[in-house]
């Protein structure tokens, strides 16, 4: 106790300049957190994949749509348990501002394979009955205000037109990595519409969702659906559900790396910053660490009280940057949740952010706890003189 009220008072004997300096570590970590948070949350989608659930779409490109008689051929296969299929339908609610993630899908197979939306039993019932009732994420219904029975107009882009829904549920997340922003509805409401609307688009699936007896039959399985329809009109690219969301990943990969990069590059600027702090700080105290060593104190009690010294500085910086994370972490959820629906400052987070607050600590008190410990005792006397 004795220890830590000296170290506290060696720090802040120079009020201003250790205030600033913890100012500083407080913004660096602050922004680490929040870059590595962006990033975790960009690759969210990638973590929350299921093992034993294979993507099969276009082997050209997504873009490209597959015939619905695909999904009998597909559940036909060895090691397939379920199929569901869907079209990402790409509509905004009153402005195009008011973009979200929308599919039509078939109701009941959707929601047996994508078990971690949680919804209430009596609404899964009115969702089932309804063709043109729908399901939104809990996120999204508290984003609009939206209540059980409001009608929700669509207003399609890929799909021009006004489309009309009846919300029947609103669904939770099984845990916090499940996207609670996505709006659901019946595919075959919106297939007898493209029947009448634009035949060419009718009875054809964006893409189909797999779940597999086991997740190390994924290859075999994935070969043999591919091999089914090889040479077709409409050739299939079957992969996992974490390879399918990674090639969407991959195209902003070094967006990513940058984001990666510019935290690292603020870590390594506020230890530049902390280091010429404590070397002010020591060759200010020289002679005092002199006369220490001259009572009897070891290099080692130098060493101790000069890195002490350090740690107090920037953990107190850092402990406050951690405890801002979280509110700046909700206040960007609560602006930009539209892009990142799943924003959550992870445990592995803040432990970069304590093991970053170490490493700058030690190497900013290592050069001058070695001068202090090393000078010649009477020159470092006749600089106090």
């Amino acid at each position: 106790m004795l220890l830590l009220k000296i170290l506290f008072r060696n720090a802040f004997r120079h009020k201003l300049r250790t205030i600033l300096t913890i100012l500083g570590m407080t913004i660096a970590i602050l922004a680490f957190g929040i870059l590595r948070t962006v990033v975790d949350a960009w690759y969210a989608g990638v973590e929350a994949s299921q093992a034993n659930r294979l993507i099969t779409r276009n082997a050209i490109s997504l873009t490209f749509s597959l015939p619905i008689s695909y999904a009998e051929k597909i559940r036909q296969t060895e090691g397939v348990e379920k199929v569901s299929w869907g079209n990402w339908f790409g509509a905004y609610y009153k402005e195009e501002k008011n973009f979200f993630a929308n599919m039509a899908v078939d109701p009941k197979s959707h929601l047996e394979i994508v078990d971690e939306l949680i919804l209430d039993p009596a609404e899964k019932s009115e969702y089932f009955k309804d063709r043109r009732g729908a399901i939104a994420g809990r996120k999204l219904a508290e984003r609009f205000g939206w209540k059980i029975g409001d009608i929700i107009t669509l207003k399609g882009t890929i799909y021009p037109g006004d489309w009309d829904f009846v919300l029947k549920g609103i669904y939770m997340g099984r845990d916090e990595t499940v996207d609670e922003s996505i709006f659901l509805f019946h595919w075959d409401y919106f297939n007898e519409r493209m029947k009448v609307q634009n035949p060419m688009e009718a009875d054809q699936a964006g893409f189909y969702i797999i779940e597999i007896e086991r997740p190390e039959m994924a290859a075999a399985v994935s070969g043999r659906i591919d091999a089914i329809f090889k040479n077709s009109l409409a050739e299939t690219l079957t992969e996992t559900e974490r390879a399918f969301q990674l090639s969407f990943v991959s195209m902003t990969e070094a967006i990513m790396m940058a984001i990666q990069l510019v935290s690292v590059v603020v870590i390594a600027i506020i230890m530049a910053v902390s280091a010429n702090t404590m070397a002010m700080s020591v060759r200010e105290r020289l002679a005092e660490y002199a006369t220490m060593r001259t009572l009897g104190f070891g290099a080692g009690t130098v060493f101790l009280l000069i890195f002490g010294e350090s740690a107090v500085i920037t953990f107190t910086g850092a402990l406050a940057g951690v405890a801002l994370t979280f509110p700046a972490a909700g206040l960007f959820r609560s602006e930009l949740g539209q892009f990142f629906p799943i924003f959550i400052v992870k445990a592995t987070t803040i432990w970069l952010d304590l093991g970053a607050a170490l490493v700058v600590s030690l190497v900013s008190a290592v050069v001058p706890a070695f001068r202090a410990a090393t000078a010649p005792i009477n020159s470092a006397l006749r600089r106090a003189v």
